[in-house]
């Protein structure tokens, strides 16, 4: 019995922890059974090579790694934790909530291609992470889209930047990929702009409560 998987995506900057903790709360407060996990996981050591390429030790400039080389970082990390930790639950029939996915990759990767070239790496990254590894597709993929001044300035307030987050041509090409990536794959977005917090997570409640 295939559990469901649903992921919250959206650059950095775009809001999308604050609105993980609103999800996870609301299904909390209705008492539902699910389990919570979220993506690199920092503390793990399945993501060394992920931190070591945040930190800037491949290099300093996000493109000084191939997206393919990179993806493959985050995607170990993804394997370890469904083989260890929460893929019995899903396959037992279990919800699952993700904060970030094989769609990161899409997003945060697919940023270092030209247009042309974006459509052939998502399809690959699909058949490498689904079908290669055998990780579970998302049932629903949530992007928040934002306007990438209003995400800048969320990210000068948090403080705390990796070399993603402090190149903000780099950035607002994560953003032009993520739109593309919800494109290709039919994933619902959501308005993330000049909006209260609450009225985002409503569009993102009634977005998932048919999987729920």
């Amino acid at each position: 019995m295939q559990g469901r998987l649903i992921v919250l995506e959206g650059i950095d900057g775009s809001g999308k922890s604050t609105q993980y903790g609103l999800l996870v709360r609301r299904l909390e407060m209705e008492g539902r059974e699910f389990r919570r996990v979220g993506f690199p996981r920092y503390d793990c050591s399945s993501s060394a090579l992920v931190r070591a390429y945040l930190a800037g030790d491949f290099g300093s400039a996000p493109g000084d790694v191939n997206p393919y080389a990179a993806s493959t970082f985050y995607a170990v990390d993804r394997y370890a934790s469904f083989r260890t930790d929460w893929g019995r639950f899903y396959d037992g029939g279990g919800l699952v909530l993700c904060d970030r996915w094989t769609t990161s990759n899409a997003c945060h990767q697919g940023a270092k291609l030209p247009a042309e070239q974006r459509g052939p790496f998502l399809d690959w990254l699909a058949e490498f992470e689904y079908g290669l590894l055998g990780l579970p597709r998302p049932d629903r993929v949530i992007y928040l889209d934002v306007a990438i001044k209003d995400a800048v300035d969320r990210l000068e307030r948090r403080g705390g930047e990796d070399i993603h987050e402090r190149d903000r041509d780099y950035l607002a090409a994560c953003l032009d990929a993520g739109r593309f990536a919800a494109a290709h794959y039919g994933w619902i977005v959501v308005s993330a702009g000049d909006r209260t917090p609450e009225a985002i997570h409503g569009d993102i409640y009634r977005a998932v409560l048919d999987i729920l």
